[in-house]
């Protein structure tokens, strides 16, 4: 009964949500994947911040690997198959895509741009006083509901959660988790849950043994709880001042107050699940993740494997560049909102921990893309 009625709230929640935007694309030839909520603004490539200052060749590189995906090749179709066929890659871009700029329904066309980065944690395989905070694979109890057959507006949510009795219920939280044994196999053991909280956000790392060999792990599943920013509750108790708040003072915060470490992070009910991979930061789509040219977004917005350009600020220099949509994050929400994979190292950590950039967003469509109101 509470699962019908759960379902009944989300779907006049969408039905609510659906008001159409100003240009909508769909294309038959090509399957191009709708962009609900989202609003369209016509442009040309005049209009994009120094598109002419672009690294052709390395865009060409990233379309080919981009294109190797299942998303990718229904997005593009022939233009993914035919890529051996381009000598001039500026003129390609500019005869085979439309860029739309994007904004919400507010009609804003600045967003917020963050950045991520590929952490290193420190474990063991076997647990001991050192190494002692798991980290585990997808629970074998976790029931994952797809609804999309039954509710068609449904089909981009999944239910998650576990069998009581003959009852669906929510599957435990963060706090809830450490209190009862997890139904799941462990990876690994770390030596701080600072770290090993990080690690979630970010979504993959690597991972350096006891015995000098590295592990590569990434994403798999989470315990279907809203993903809430620890950052906020900071500034809600007076910890943090908002204007200060980034990945350094947060954990900074946590370091120098420990008995308070559990406490701010089971603010944070959602709880993510890992892989071992075979590859550095890979990101939704199964493909390495490419310093500054791969970007998380909201796949309810933005589609997965389409290409974009993206124009932001990074420490006070201007950046513009073609990017790819390659990955996703609980943290990535609305049309106009991405998160900039800035690779590995001090580096990167440093810069990713502190990006909060305004941000302008232009989706490249192909031309054979039918219009329509």
């Amino acid at each position: 009964m509470k699962i019908t009625l759960y379902i009944t709230l989300l779907l006049l929640l969408f039905t609510a949500c659906s008001d159409k935007p100003k240009e909508k694309l769909l294309s038959s030839e090509i399957m191009f994947t709708k962009l609900p909520n989202t609003y369209l603004i016509k442009s040309s490539f005049n209009e994009l911040p120094n598109f002419d200052d672009e690294n052709y060749s390395e865009v060409l590189e990233q379309f080919i690997s981009n294109c190797k995906t299942v998303k990718a090749q229904k997005l593009y179709g022939d233009l993914c198959e035919n890529t051996d066929e381009i000598r001039d890659v500026k003129e390609f871009l500019t005869s085979s895509f439309y860029p739309y700029q994007l904004s919400d329904k507010e009609a804003k066309q600045e967003g917020l741009l963050t950045g991520y980065y590929e952490p290193q944690l420190y474990a063991s395989l076997s647990k001991s006083k050192k190494y002692r905070y798991p980290l585990y694979e997808t629970p074998k109890d976790l029931i994952i509901v797809d609804l999309s057959s039954i509710y068609p507006a449904l089909k981009r949510y999944r239910l998650r959660g576990k069998i009581e009795g003959n009852r669906l219920v929510p599957y435990d939280t963060r706090a809830e988790s450490k209190k009862s044994d997890v139904d799941a196999d462990i990876i690994c053991y770390c030596d701080s849950k600072i770290d090993r909280f990080f690690l979630e956000i970010q979504g993959s790392g690597r991972v350096q043994l006891d015995d000098n060999s590295t592990m590569f792990i990434g994403y798999d599943n989470q315990n279907g709880h809203r993903y809430r920013a620890i950052g906020r509750y900071l500034v809600k108790i007076g910890a943090l001042e908002l204007k200060d708040v980034s990945l350094q003072s947060i954990k900074a915060w946590l370091q120098k107050n420990p008995r308070r470490v559990d406490e701010v992070l089971n603010y944070n009910n959602s709880l993510v699940y890992f892989k071992q991979r075979k590859q550095s930061a890979t990101g939704a789509l199964g493909l390495a993740l490419t310093p500054k040219r791969s970007i998380a977004v909201d796949r309810k917005y933005v589609p997965l494997g389409s290409m974009l350009y993206l124009s932001t600020e990074i420490e006070e220099e201007s950046l513009s560049r073609v990017v790819f949509a390659q990955d996703t994050g609980g943290a990535i929400k609305g049309s106009v909102r991405a998160d900039l994979f800035l690779g590995a190292g001090d580096e990167a950590l440093d810069i990713a921990g502190k990006l909060k950039s305004p941000l302008k967003l232009w989706i490249l469509l192909p031309k054979n893309a039918k219009r329509v109101g």
